[in-house]
């Protein structure tokens, strides 16, 4: 599983399309791309359950969706070091590879939440609305700076 580092994720990634993950304590945020890596557009958020629930949610999604891949973001400390969040998003990565049997990329995720919130609010969502979508808006933050990693040359 690629620890963090998108220098050769371009040669392991198959075309079409990623799901991204947020993994958050209560939600689960959710973002695809389309066929060609173009456009991201955030997906309703998950309910955090157990692993199980979120397992099959999120193989539904897969197949519902025939994505190639699940990008799942990285939740590291400030200074670029990994933290508990951190981990468990790596242990839960290699979980959802190995049950999947898709590629399963981490995509360092510092501040796409505060970034979905800033462009939430900025948009006029309404407190009710807000919280129903900042989840998956920070997903669709996360496959998009994914997406750009791999575009780079």
């Amino acid at each position: 599983m690629n620890r963090g580092d998108l220098t050769d994720a371009s040669s392991t990634i198959s075309a079409g399309r990623l799901l991204a993950l947020d993994l958050g304590e209560k939600r689960v945020g959710v973002a695809v791309c389309d066929e060609m890596r173009v456009t991201v557009r955030p997906l309703s958020f998950l309910p955090r359950t157990n692993w199980k629930e979120l397992l099959r949610a999120v193989r539904e999604l897969v197949q519902g969706f025939d994505a190639q891949g699940l990008v799942i973001g990285l939740p590291l400390n400030m200074d670029g070091t990994d933290g508990p969040a951190a981990k468990e998003a790596r242990r839960l990565g290699g979980s959802f590879e190995l049950s999947l049997r898709v590629p399963v990329h981490l995509q360092d995720e510092r501040l796409s939440s505060h970034s979905a919130e800033e462009a939430l609010r900025a948009a006029g969502h309404s407190d009710a609305d807000f919280r129903k979508r900042v989840d998956s808006e920070a997903a669709a933050i996360i496959l998009r700076d994914f997406l750009a990693k791999l575009a780079e040359p």
